[in-house]
């Protein structure tokens, strides 16, 4: 099931009977901010679309993979769909009609996660052989691989160029050094079971491994001003790292949970309707909280400022 909750009164809004088995993934996107849509993923080898302004009415159904699908992500546009499966590969859907339009190949275990870049360009994933890999959206060419994990890659994400001049100083740098693969991204962090989160240049240099967490971290998340990262843990921990200082870790939440913290989301202000804050220019960013979600094998979903 799939159920979608007013956060400020912590009250159940709606649940969706949305599969067949476990529910993996879920992310809201579309091609306008009066067109948004909610995709999901799951065990049973499908992908659903439903449509929020039409009482979440499921409008498609995308079936192609093998295996379990553990992750799904809109692209910028909205236009399209990227999936992660355990069949060991990533699809990528015309959200219109449904259909498949490229199968990338490269892992050669379960992709346990997808990020797209913040102009669409590239796809970043991770998964159980331990690689997180970028591919081409245009082409489904492998394009680079970061290998240093010692165990299976739980989650994988792009840095906001909002973080590149924090990131930048984490490897020793005045300011970005500008790639092929600017203004697409320069960028990336993996989570790992081994206990790590490791940061990654566009020229497949480790930068950073930032060490802390007492079990598999689950996932991380960048905030949108750039100078933090967070993540949790099946440590029941939330952890924020400071990237301006040389990514120390200054907060622990211990006991954020019951059980494993299993997903985070970062949830910033817009000041604008027409503004993305992770990309906008005209937005305080680095004194923006914000909210963050925290979901938990405990059963809970909290919200935390």
């Amino acid at each position: 099931m799939i159920k979608i909750w007013d956060w400020e009164l912590g009250e159940l809004e709606r649940t969706i009977k949305a599969h067949t088995k476990s529910v993996l993934d879920i992310d809201f996107g579309g091609p306008s901010r009066d067109e948004i849509l909610l995709a999901s993923c799951s065990s049973d080898l499908t992908i659903k679309i439903w449509d929020p302004s039409n009482d979440y009415s499921n409008v498609r159904t995308l079936t192609g993979h093998d295996h379990t699908i553990s992750s799904v992500r809109f692209t910028p546009s909205g236009t399209h769909l990227i999936s992660a499966s355990r069949d060991k590969t990533i699809r990528i859907w015309e959200v219109k009609s449904g259909y498949s339009i490229k199968t990338i190949h490269g892992h050669s275990e379960w992709v346990r996660s997808i990020s797209v870049s913040l102009d669409g360009n590239y796809i970043l994933s991770g998964g159980i052989d331990q690689s997180a890999r970028i591919s081409s959206f245009s082409t489904g060419e492998g394009k680079l691989q970061f290998i240093g994990h010692d165990h299976v890659i739980e989650h994988v994400v792009f840095a906001p160029k909002s973080a590149y001049p924090y990131l930048a100083a984490l490897e020793g740098l005045e300011q970005p050094v500008t790639s092929i693969y600017s203004p697409s991204f320069e960028y990336v962090a993996t989570a790992s079971r081994d206990k790590t989160i490791k940061i990654w240049n566009s020229r497949q240099e480790l930068i950073a491994t930032l060490v802390g967490h007492e079990n598999w971290v689950r996932a991380i998340e960048f905030h949108p001003g750039g100078k933090y990262l967070l993540s949790v843990s099946d440590d029941k921990s939330i952890r924020c790292w400071d990237l301006s200082q040389q990514g120390r870790c200054v907060k622990t939440i211990q006991e954020a949970h019951h059980h494993f913290v299993s997903c985070i989301k970062w949830a910033p202000p817009a000041a604008s309707v027409d503004e993305d804050p992770a990309t906008s220019t005209n937005l305080d960013l680095k004194n923006m909280r914000g909210l963050i979600a925290t979901g938990s094998v405990d059963l809970e979903i909290k919200v935390w400022t």
